[in-house]
């Protein structure tokens, strides 16, 4: 069967040819039968004949001549059939004429000329129906294979969710997917039928349906449900090793026109954080924004370029991106100016936060009423073999950055610290812990409200771990964790921006401000999930490895100091750190110290004179650090 399917597609001219005459001799035959009254053609056979071999060479040639066989009838349309109704027509009269000029009709023309009539109609309609036939199958052939091509889909959720999603795919057949089955914990939706497909089962069922069902793709569509449900149902889609997919905010999508299928996105990490997302609450936070000129340093960072976002969509009177990497800087200016387009006055500003004359005459130029300071070095390992880079960058960057606030009278200053400033371990996070202490120091003296924003790993952030496990698992593995023990507090670009955004509105001057960032995750854990989420075994498929804690990291991190407490704001995620007192003059005198190391390139000296500083500083190496035993 295979064989001769095979031959008929490439013998595709000849074959439509000899179904052709099939067709035009079963309609000349069919109109004798139907003049004569009966099947026998007793005492007629001569002039049957003749007329069939004159059918089948008109018919041919005038076929041929209109060249019915050069078209691709699979993709035919209305024109290519009353093309082909002409050409048979055609050739019933070149029939007809072709028998009236040899003399092959009968005397009795009259009753001959109804065999004329009738065969020419019949001729014609077979070959039309012939196409319009092999036309349809065509479609189906095209479809039933765009069916076997398409991912067998299940939808978690049976709401207004899947409801828009089935929709959407019933109008759109060219999509990816093929819905074989909902899935709904709310026991009255059970073995119902939306928009044809089953609700066949609970989210507790979700594994066995997938065997039963071939499932490749599991689509999560539930907007309202908690926080604890939504990380069981979406870790059991993650145990099935499947394809898993979500799309956010179904309600807002459902009112915005956007196609709901084009927001379809993989499930990340920060999806299983188990717990509620820190939102910026514009109209309460946002207001002291509008209508003011905002600075953003680093601003073509991960945290930098979301900062500009959200500032642009609050309406300020200028924004200024500054930057030293032109890249990055250009990224998020094209993007701001697809977005905005001339509703947004901003510019780009390629600098150094070390410049402090470049730095004089930028706040000359404007009027600056807030800065957003995220221009950082903030790789571990690199600022570990690079120290006095750190201290350039990061201690005296921001410095000359206050310094220049506090001297042109700016309104609010919120500087970006992290979590690893808390009892470092590590340079880059004391040279952090020195910024806040400036911030603190400032913040006592100056009408400027200088504030700190600390929080811990950025989901998705460059140099995170998130983009170098996928861009591992991508290549097949291995994984590379540090240690199986390791935690990190984590949270999503948007939840640090919202925080920084909220703490200069509530910033009073010196305060450190914290975010409940919930449970510290598991690296490992981490790991696992993502390579689940992509669809393969971890340590079966995808192997991890663990290579050791780098220098200067630590097997947790801290968010506050012992002696620092925390208090509430007004927004419960948000906490205060009490500042901790230092001696201001013993702080410049060190500071003056560091500068000169860091400008010696003494990477010795920048280390203790680090240490002077911040007393909390213990700084690890972490080259002997052994790994215990590991237990799968």
């Amino acid at each position: 069967m295979f064989k001769l399917l095979n031959f008929i597609r490439s013998h595709r001219r000849p074959v439509l040819f000899l179904c052709d005459m099939l067709l035009w001799n079963l309609s000349y035959y069919i109109s004798f039968v139907f003049h004569r009254g009966r099947f026998s053609l007793e005492g007629v056979e001569a002039p049957f004949l003749t007329g069939l071999a004159a059918l089948n060479i008109s018919f041919a040639a005038v076929f041929c001549i209109f060249r019915l066989y050069n078209k691709m009838w699979r993709y035919a349309d209305t024109e290519d059939f009353f093309y082909a109704a002409i050409a048979s027509l055609a050739a019933n009269l070149v029939f007809m004429s072709s028998m009236i000029i040899t003399g092959s009709i009968d005397h009795s023309l009259a009753i001959h000329s109804s065999v004329y009539i009738i065969n020419a109609l019949m001729s014609t309609l077979f070959v039309i129906l012939f196409r319009i036939i092999y036309r349809l199958s065509k479609i189906l052939e095209r479809r039933n294979l765009a069916h076997k091509a398409k991912k067998r889909l299940m939808i978690v959720g049976a709401g207004e969710g899947a409801l828009s999603v089935l929709s959407e795919l019933s109008k759109t057949p060219g999509n990816e997917y093929i819905p074989v089955c909902i899935v709904d914990d709310d026991k009255e939706k059970l073995h119902r039928r939306i928009a044809g497909v089953t609700v066949a089962g609970t989210t507790y069922d979700i594994p066995k349906l997938c065997d039963e069902l071939g499932v490749e793709v599991i689509l999560f569509t539930i907007s309202q449900i908690s926080i604890n449900d939504k990380k069981r149902i979406l870790d059991t889609c993650a145990n099935t090793h499947l394809e898993v997919k979500i799309i956010p905010n179904i309600y807002n999508l459902m009112t915005s026109g956007v196609p709901i299928t084009s927001s379809i996105r993989n499930v990340e990490v920060d999806d299983l954080l188990g717990r509620e997302s820190v939102v910026f609450d514009t109209e309460k936070y946002g207001k002291y924004l509008v209508g003011q000129t905002v600075l953003v340093t680093g601003g073509g960072g991960s945290i930098g370029s979301e900062l500009c976002r959200q500032i642009a969509s609050l309406k300020p009177k200028h924004l200024i991106i500054l930057d030293i990497y032109e890249n990055n800087a250009y990224d998020i200016q094209q993007e701001l100016i697809r977005k905005h387009g001339s509703d947004l006055s901003f510019e780009v500003q390629i600098a150094s936060v070390r410049d402090k004359k470049k730095l004089e005459h930028i706040f000359k130029t404007h009027d600056i009423d807030v800065v957003f300071h995220a221009a950082a070095h903030k790789h571990v390992p690199l600022m570990e073999t690079n120290p006095e880079e750190a201290v350039k960058n990061n201690v005296f960057g921001t410095l000359k950055l206050v310094e220049v606030a506090d001297k042109y009278h700016v309104k609010n200053f919120v500087q970006i610290s992290t979590d690893k400033a808390v009892n470092p371990t590590n340079v880059m996070g004391a040279t952090k812990r020195i910024c806040e202490m400036l911030i603190q120091m400032m913040g006592h003296k100056s009408k400027t409200n200088f504030v700190a924003v600390r929080f811990g790993n950025v989901l998705g952030s460059n140099g995170s771990v998130i983009p170098l496990f996928k861009e591992q698992i991508r290549t097949g593995g291995p994984v590379t964790v540090t240690h199986p023990d390791i935690i990190r507090y984590f949270m999503t670009i948007p939840e640090a921006v919202s925080l920084v955004l909220t703490a200069g509105s509530i910033a009073k001057g010196g305060e450190i401000f914290i975010l409940d960032m919930g449970e510290p995750v598991k690296i490992k854990v981490l790991a696992e999930n993502l390579i689940r989420l992509s669809g393969y075994k971890p340590h079966e498929d995808i192997k991890i490895e663990y290579t050791g804690l780098r220098p200067g990291e630590k097997l947790y991190e801290e968010l506050l100091l012992n002696e620092e407490g925390i208090t509430k704001t007004d927004n419960k995620k948000i906490y205060v750190g009490k500042p901790i007192e230092f001696n201001t003059e013993a702080l410049f005198r060190n500071l003056k110290n560091l500068y000169y190391a860091a400008y010696k390139n003494d990477k010795d000296a920048v280390e203790s004179l680090i240490a002077d500083i911040v007393p909390t500083f213990k700084h690890a190496t972490n080259e002997n650090a052994e790994l215990p035993p590991i237990d799968e």
